[in-house]
């Protein structure tokens, strides 16, 4: 199979090195046993609802952890080790907890057990909880304990055509992306008590598939048959929004049924549509805009485009304490400019549907010897479309390599700043390389040529060598492990003061907002999800209604 190579034109040195990324790291806290933590979000860490970088996802017990913006992915990985730093310290004084550290959860309690996330008694709150509340009536609790690593990207000069252009080719390629990275192949068997599975039994208390590389992406993961019928088109903003806007909107019978609040009045849902708010669209790689207070998101889109996109689809990498590798983040970033640059033809609806069995395909069998996607023209290896891909990713590399990596006189040794933290396999952390992106290429060709190599093999080795091929013993002695290699890291006192203002302020910012609130929350939840606030124009706006 043969994939050209992209054009790479208009990627002057100044140009590279104004592309920014950032990352959204998902975790759940659990006991020094390993169970789903029942305690609340640590008061250590101040209020999730106005926190910077320290919030819960679905749960209270799923913490998620936010860098800023960086230029380099040294410095974005440094952020989240330091958020992890100070976390981890508010844990151990709290229950000596810990983080999880694969994707898949620990053992979980009985479904309504399962503690959904609390903001406070603010209207904003109050939904933010309340929508939680649906997707747990919607999808059921267990699966939004799911975690993942999200990665933000953006590039200067690139509009919102482009954008989704990028967006198209990552989706046709991400397959890619779950061979390589994928690190979710078992789980434990109570994640799908009651539920018909299709997993083989790997141990009394673990279920896998042989050759699964990211069952977080299959249908057992983060996956809506309701919203598999919306087949959403890439191939602009006014098609997306409209596809969007139209979910948002139109009630969806099943949901209708289950209905706004209980006949106690207990709030179940914001909406009746098959979305509640944009953020509960799935998907691998979402567009995205910053948004002003009371503005929501499809709003901001459409008002102002693209600002960047975000990568949904990584799986928590258990052998490294903070998630993800810096040589991950360099991979994710040639891959990105490579999806960007290279030619990008409209999908369609048959695309599309292809595009959903090929991640299907690959979440559940993606190691498997001789697998074969489906590609435009009929059945391809998934080895010889993934091989294409990375000899197209080779000039990308090449030019990342040339704007941004010059000789430095420490090449050969640990990279400053990269060393700090060593990864939770034992080996050394990464090492400086003169050309970093084509050792993360080579590191990429290498893992596909002996897929022992790959996280998802990894994960079955190290449970079958170590721990008696049970996924709830592997993710502990990991989750030990990234206490032992946080807590080894040199005390820090100017960064635990300014992490103890932040968490300060937060406190003080959610009192302000709870103070400030005259709404009744029906009131609230009504112009929230009114449908004109969805499109252009100002007035879509409603002053003091923000996100949910």
């Amino acid at each position: 199979m043969r994939i050209d190579p992209p054009a790479l034109q208009g990627l002057d040195s100044r140009r590279l090195r104004a592309m920014v990324r950032g990352i959204e790291k998902e975790s759940l806290r659990v006991t020094p046993d390993g169970l789903l933590a029942d305690t609340p979000h640590p008061l250590a860490l101040g209020a999730a609802l106005t926190h910077p970088h320290i919030t819960t996802d679905y749960s209270e017990a799923q913490l998620e952890l936010i860098t800023g913006v960086h230029a380099e992915p040294e410095a974005c990985l440094r952020e989240l080790q330091d958020i992890h730093q100070f976390t981890c310290q508010a844990l151990d004084a709290q229950a000596r907890e810990l983080l999880w550290p694969a994707s898949m959860p620990a053992r979980l309690p009985e479904e309504d057990h399962i503690p959904i996330g609390r903001y406070g008694r603010s209207n904003v709150g109050q939904a933010k909880s309340v929508y939680r509340l649906g997707l747990g009536w919607r999808y059921g609790r267990r699966m939004q304990t799911i975690s993942g690593i999200h990665y933000n990207w953006s590039m200067p000069g690139v509009d919102s055509a482009q954008y989704f252009a990028q967006i198209r080719n990552f989706r046709r390629h991400a397959f890619l992306l779950l061979v390589l990275f994928g690190a979710s192949p078992a789980l434990a068997r109570d994640f799908v008590a009651g539920r018909a599975h299709g997993l083989q039994e790997l141990s009394e208390s673990t279920l896998y598939l042989p050759h699964a590389t990211s069952l977080r992406m299959g249908p057992l993961g983060y996956q809506s048959e309701a919203q598999a019928r919306l087949a959403v088109s890439y191939n602009g903003l006014d098609g997306y929004a409209a596809s969007l806007q139209e979910a948002l909107t139109r009630p969806y019978p099943a949901y209708e049924a289950i209905g706004l609040q209980g006949p106690d009045g207990s709030w179940r849902q914001l909406a009746t549509s098959l979305l509640q708010i944009e953020n509960e669209f799935y998907g691998t790689i979402r567009p995205k805009r910053g948004i002003f207070p009371g503005e929501r998101p499809l709003h901001a889109l459409r008002e102002r485009g693209v600002e960047y996109v975000e990568v949904r689809l990584m799986d928590l990498d258990p052998f490294e304490p903070v998630g993800i590798s810096a040589q991950t983040m360099r991979f994710l970033d040639i891959f990105l400019l490579y999806c960007l640059q290279a030619d990008s033809p409209p999908d369609t609806p048959q695309e599309i549907a292809r595009i959903a069995r090929n991640q299907q395909l690959v979440a559940g069998r993606g190691r498997e010897p001789g697998l074969m996607l489906e590609g435009a023209d009929g059945p391809v290896p998934l080895a010889d479309w993934a091989n294409a891909l990375l000899v197209a990713l080779e000039p990308v590399a090449r030019r990342l390599d040339e704007a941004l990596a010059p000789p430095a006189p420490w090449a050969g040794a640990a990279a400053p700043g990269s060393g700090d933290l060593p990864s939770g396999n034992g080996r050394s952390g990464e090492q400086f390389s003169e050309q970093p992106h084509k050792s993360a290429l080579a590191a990429a060709r290498q893992a596909l040529a002996e897929p022992e190599r790959l996280p998802s093999a990894r994960v079955l080795a190290c449970m079958a060598a170590d721990h008696g091929n049970d996924f709830m013993a592997f993710g502990l002695a990991q989750a030990r492990q990234v206490r032992a290699a946080i807590a080894a890291l040199p005390a820090d006192t100017t960064l635990r003061t300014r992490f103890q203002a932040l968490s300060a302020q937060s406190l003080r910012e959610q009192a302000l907002i709870e103070a400030a609130d005259t709404l009744p929350f029906e009131e609230y939840r009504r112009q929230y999800t009114a449908p004109e606030r969805l499109g252009l124009g100002r007035q879509a706006i409603a002053a003091g209604i923000t996100a949910a």
